[in-house]
């Protein structure tokens, strides 16, 4: 990963967490996002030694050497995309422990709302070059 890549790392067998890398790839013309399920390999090598500590759980973005999770990860992401989309970081105001306890009862709850695949998404030959590993 170069220092300008920003790096979406996401659960691939989540249908809410692929929902989110398809609307966000449909809005990317830029193509500032490349993308990695967290149970890549690549995902693996990344955040060893990050001390995160979050599992499956959580939506990652890597930008810019830095590091994002959870709610700040998608405040992150919608910012570096056009249109409408930037106005939410209106709420980074907002108290990282509120933001992060919506995200993580919608996180605990993913598969249960929106379900589960058995395997990780494959992306199509066109949306290849825009995923590692």
């Amino acid at each position: 990963m170069n220092k300008q890549e920003k790096v979406i790392l996401f659960d691939g067998v989540c249908n809410l967490c692929n929902g989110a890398v398809q609307f966000i790839i449909k809005r990317d013309k830029q193509k500032n996002f490349l993308f990695a399920s967290l149970q890549s390999n690549y995902a693996a090598k990344v955040l060893k030694g990050k001390n995160i500590g979050t599992g499956l759980d959580t939506i990652v973005l890597l930008s810019n050497e830095q590091v994002f999770i959870k709610s700040r990860a998608v405040l992150e992401i919608s910012r570096a995309l056009p249109g409408v989309w930037p106005l939410l970081y209106v709420f980074r105001i907002m108290p990282t422990f509120l933001r992060d306890a919506v995200y993580e009862w919608i996180a605990r709850n993913r598969y249960r709302f929106f379900g589960k695949k058995d395997t990780c998404m494959i992306p199509s030959p066109e949306l290849k070059s825009r995923f590692l590993d």
